[in-house]
């Protein structure tokens, strides 16, 4: 389905045909962009209300600087889809977050005016401050850095420090921050609540008055900004004494805060920013979905609601002719609040991730019991870390790829102090759409590594139900170990999931299938494409034995000594990196105790793998059920296609 973009849009082909435009045009070009994205996403899907409501800020930023040359960082992407449309990708954002077509995200080697990539929050403010000081260095003083951050990507740490940083320099940094009060799910915290106090504060709205005031007399001052500058100043600290102000002391000039779907507004106050030096930041105000009613009534829901009847606001959902097993994310979420019910001591921490990873579940049954932490993955474990001092039992939801922003936590303040930490890693494997910054490859080998550090995955909802119920058990609880359980995003396999709880041995597997010719071994719900390969591979005389590992750490040593006891032919298959992962760990196995066995690793080779479904993804990645067909042929002697 082909949208045609209005009138003005459709000229826009770059942010010079923009600036080429009478300022009086701006909102209708606002409008027009705003329709564009509800008419593009309604048909294809995406993420949906953190772009309606930048639409004036992406439009005034094109408009005001010189974009490419100025830099623009956006924190994060899900924000930058009215940027994408006016930097010349118009014609192909139907593309968007599918298989071979434009990332969901900014990305450096996509387009010259994607000056950083971002798919994790809170970089905005540290790599726009490295570009302002390497603008420095190279003597180009005119050049402007802007990070345009959320209050939620303002919640991590990461952000404090760019700004600590940037408050002691004198470098040419606009931080812009855009307070809707929203991340996926509604903001938490202290700064959720100083931002409010800020918004609604009778002293500061006063004070912005005042500022704007004379900053729109800028233009009648015949030498530079210099002076006004000066005054502004003495008006802020007669403020500050009356209200003290974060950024202020931080070292960051503040200005707002100000309605950030005004353009006309904005666009004059950008102007004025320019001409100011050194590091500083305004405050804008911004409705996420913006221009979309139900969008703004229920701003975590349209998030990103997948396609929809821009009409009538209905969310299509796939109508299935059998039954469809539950997300894993909600087996998650489910099992932990029966668990909770049963062991008071349970508790649930996630990092502003609660309905993503269905910990919101817990929320809503035990609030005194599970905790929002905000944008915050090196707090989470940390503070995790800290509850199991006192002896709590603690189910720590992290997504994989954010787990990797507190890995040195996981180290040393659990694993090193031998901690009972129950680190559930949600979106483990390739995720889909969200594409590189999101797929979780990298913690079966980063987590094994570790000591004191059990490293389990799931093969289906039941596994997941029972590792979970294993892992929070007197037996193990009253251990030195940390246990890490990945599964990934998505639906299971089970329809009829809710079996009854069954303690599972650590560091045991299980045996699926006999065979005779090759042995297959998996790990985690990649295991699911083995038993359709099993049968092809009988149709031309191949037996093949499924064993499902289930642990990386420990590994079932008894069950390999069975398999390199009778198989001189071994496939390993799993969704995460060849290097260091599951595969590689079975080598290690085979190695330590003289095995010679052939082996055949599967598993997400040694590249960055884009965006796309799932199923895609696994069959360019061969780890799917006829790239398993394939590479057993092959092995056993046969002839046939290995696709690469």
């Amino acid at each position: 389905m082909l949208i045609t973009p209005g009138k003005l849009l459709a000229k826009i082909n770059s942010p010079e045909d923009l600036r080429k435009l009478d300022p009086s045009k701006l909102p209708q070009v606002c409008n027009e962009l705003r329709q564009y994205i509800i008419d593009n996403v309604s048909v294809y899907g995406g993420h949906f209300g953190a772009s309606l409501g930048v639409v004036e800020l992406s439009v005034a930023l094109h408009y005001v600087f010189n974009t490419p040359d100025d830099q623009l960082v956006w924190d994060v992407g899900h924000q930058a889809y009215g940027h994408k449309i006016l930097t010349g990708r118009r014609d192909d954002f139907h593309s968007n977050r599918t298989y071979g077509g434009l990332s969901g995200f900014p990305k450096r080697n996509e387009s010259i005016y994607d000056a950083f990539g971002v798919g994790h929050s809170s970089t905005s403010i540290s790599s726009a401050l490295g570009m302002a000081v390497a603008s420095a260095l190279q003597q180009n003083y005119e050049r402007q850095h802007i990070a345009i951050i959320g209050d939620g990507a303002m919640t991590a740490g990461m952000a404090f420090e760019g700004m600590n940083h940037a408050g002691a320099t004198d470098s040419n940094l606009l931080i812009i921050l855009n307070d809707n009060c929203m991340a996926i799910d509604p903001n938490v915290g202290a700064l959720k609540e100083y931002l409010t106090d800020i918004t609604t504060s009778q002293t500061y709205n006063k004070f912005r008055d005042e500022v704007w005031n004379m900053l729109g007399k800028m233009s009648n001052f015949g030498k530079s900004a210099q002076e006004v500058v000066s005054k502004v100043e003495a008006v802020m600290k007669t403020a500050i004494l009356r209200q003290s102000n974060l950024f202020e002391s931080l070292g960051l000039r503040y200005f707002g805060p100000i309605d950030g779907n005004d353009i006309s507004h904005l666009t004059e106050v950008l102007k004025d920013l320019k001409s100011i030096p050194g590091p500083k930041l305004l405050h804008c105000l911004t409705v996420k979905g913006k221009g979309y009613g139900p969008a703004e009534k229920d701003q975590t829901k349209w998030h990103a609601p997948g396609v929809f009847d821009k009409i009538t606001g209905e969310i299509q959902k796939k109508v299935y002719d059998v039954p469809q097993a539950p997300k894993y994310q909600d087996v998650f979420g489910n099992t932990l609040v029966e668990l909770a019910e049963k062991n008071l001591k349970i508790v649930g921490v996630t990092p502003a991730m609660p309905s993503g990873s269905s910990m919101n579940i817990m929320m809503a049954a035990m609030p005194d019991r599970a905790f929002d932490v905000g944008i915050a993955e090196q707090h989470a474990v940390t503070f995790s870390a800290g509850m199991a001092t006192r002896g709590e039992v603690v189910f720590c939801n992290i997504y994989s790829t954010f787990m990797q922003r507190a890995y040195d936590q996981v180290i040393h303040d659990v694993c090193i102090q031998e901690l009972p930490v129950i680190f559930c890693l949600d979106r483990a494997g390739l995720v889909g759409a969200d594409g590189p910054t999101h797929h979780g490859l990298y913690d079966i080998a980063y987590m094994r590594c570790v000591p004191n550090m059990v490293v389990a995955s799931p093969m289906n909802e039941e596994e997941l139900r029972n590792l979970m119920y294993t892992a929070q058990l007197d037996s193990f609880q009253k251990g030195t170990q940390a246990f890490t359980i990945r599964y990934p995003r998505g639906n299971g396999v089970m329809p009829n999931w809710r079996t009854p709880f069954r303690q599972v041995e650590i560091g045991t597997g299980r045996k699926i299938q006999e065979g005779t010719d090759v042995a297959i071994l998996t790990l985690g719900p990649l295991g699911n494409y083995v038993g359709e390969a099993i049968q092809t591979l009988q149709k031309s005389k191949i037996s093949a034995a499924h064993y499902d590992m289930r642990f990386v750490k420990p590994l079932d040593e008894a069950m390999l000594h069975e398999v390199f006891g009778k198989f001189d032919k071994v496939i390993t298959l799993e969704d995460g990196c060849l290097q260091g992962g599951f595969g590689s760990a079975v080598l290690e196995f085979m190695a330590d105790h003289g095995y010679t066995a052939q082996i055949r690793r599967m598993g997400i080779p040694d590249r960055i793998v884009e965006h796309g479904e799932p199923a895609e993804l696994h069959r360019e990645c061969g780890i799917d059920t006829e790239g398993i067909v394939d590479i057993a042929l092959t092995f056993t002697g046969n002839l046939a296609p290995v696709r690469i």
